[in-house]
């Protein structure tokens, strides 16, 4: 089965679709979530609710999915994982610098387990609207700078590609006050 007919039968919440991503993905999560403390009904919980997620996207109509369907399903599981264990590690009360240590090497593994386009999306809320409009069309909706132009009301493409540089360079600033 095709990641598009897999992606079609998961919209219309085909049941067969699901078996296929269990039977192709189950593995490859628990074996993570098995790695990294968890136990077997863990990796069930997780990827149940990886599904549930996946679903959810995917009923976005501007989602476009554009990594394989393996990368992104390890990407929402170790992303659900590594929140449970932090959340777990705000319960603990934390009583030496052994276990301090220990739980902030989780926290830094948290951050860098963040995609490219939860960043990107982060990124996004941070400028105007119009910005994040014109570079969402263009970008994840594939519009051409024709397109643009006419959409935008820009009387010559050089100006939707200026107005694009600035929106871009939007991105660019905020990425940098972040990392600051």
């Amino acid at each position: 089965m095709t990641k598009n007919n897999i992606i079609s039968d998961l919209k219309t919440e085909n049941n067969f679709a699901f078996g296929e991503l269990y039977r192709e993905y189950f593995a490859v999560v628990k074996r993570f979530i098995l790695n990294n403390n968890g136990s077997e009904v863990d990796a069930q919980d997780v990827f149940q609710d990886t599904m549930l997620i996946l679903l959810e996207k995917l009923r976005n109509d501007d989602f476009v999915l554009t990594a394989s369907m393996k990368t992104y399903i390890m990407a929402i599981a170790k992303h659900l994982w590594l929140k449970k264990i932090r959340d777990a590690v705000q319960i603990i009360e934390i009583s030496d610098n052994h276990h301090q240590s220990f739980f902030e090497e989780i926290t830094v593994s948290i951050e860098q387990e963040k995609t490219y386009m939860d960043k990107l999306q982060y990124y996004m809320t941070k400028i105007t609207d119009h910005c994040n409009r014109l570079l969402h069309d263009m970008f994840f909706k594939n519009k051409s700078i024709e397109e643009i132009q006419q959409q935008y009301g820009y009387s010559t493409k050089h100006n939707a590609q200026n107005q694009k540089h600035k929106c871009i360079e939007q991105i660019r600033k905020v990425k940098e006050q972040k990392n600051e």
